[in-house]
């Protein structure tokens, strides 16, 4: 099933626990998956353009595909998953390839998930042992809509390529044309319907808005924004 997860904090050892974004980490029931992660600050622009922020508030978007197996600890009495994160884009760096991320996931006793690895710290520029912890929500049904699934790719050669994926009540997408970046996350209240929460970049890059109530998307069907893309639809299931 697709997955939505919220960070609580990240710790870069032997530091102090902290949370200095607000990440959500959307994923669909084939591992699709867009991790947008931007930094805690009222700057929105107003109704104008809701959601609208600086790609300076960006601090990591990632997009690509997961997968996750079980581990055996010696003397380890809990059940650990090793998860793999494969980075098909990511605003860090056009050179993805061979590019991906792994961690130890451990279910907590209150529910919530502790993911330890080792990666880079952007802030020192050093490998470090972090830790993460993460709630996981169930995709909810939004509208005159069940809790479905949709993922939407865009790839025009090295330099384009783009992600959407519906989950439920969550809507995340990413884009990097070259150099440039857009991203986009959507939330479904239900006293207010969908709501754009995170916008980055050219507002008619990514086609979330056009899927979120869309009846009768089938895989292989084409989607264009206001900048002439045509997005495939690669994958559509219930959450």
């Amino acid at each position: 099933m697709g997955s939505i997860s919220l960070r609580e904090y990240i710790r870069w050892l032997p530091g102090e626990p902290e949370e200095p974004t607000s990440t959500v980490v959307v994923t669909s029931p084939k591992r699709h998956f867009v991790d947008i992660r931007v930094l805690r600050s009222d700057t929105s622009t107003g109704n104008a353009h809701p959601g609208k922020i600086s790609v300076d508030r960006l601090d990591w978007a990632i997009a690509g595909t997961s997968s996750s197996w079980p581990v055996n600890h010696k003397g380890q009495a809990v059940v650990t998953t090793r998860g793999r994160w494969t980075h098909w884009i990511d605003s860090r760096t056009k050179d993805t390839d061979d590019l991906a991320d792994e961690g130890d996931m451990t279910t907590q006793p209150d529910g919530s998930t502790l993911e330890t690895g080792r990666m880079l710290n952007p802030d020192t520029g050093k490998e470090t042992d972090y830790e993460e912890v993460w709630r996981d929500v169930n995709p909810r049904p939004m509208g005159r809509h069940g809790a479905r699934c949709v993922v939407l790719r865009l790839e025009g050669g090295r330099d384009v390529r783009g992600l959407v994926v519906l989950a439920g009540h969550y809507c995340q997408g990413f884009l990097r044309r070259g150099n440039g970046i857009a991203a986009e996350r959507w939330e479904w209240a239900e006293d207010g319907g969908w709501a754009r929460t995170v916008a980055i970049g050219e507002d008619d890059a990514l086609p979330c808005s056009k899927i979120l109530d869309a009846d009768g998307l089938a895989e292989g069907d084409l989607v264009e924004t206001g900048a002439f893309d045509e997005w495939m639809v690669i994958e559509t299931l219930g959450c």
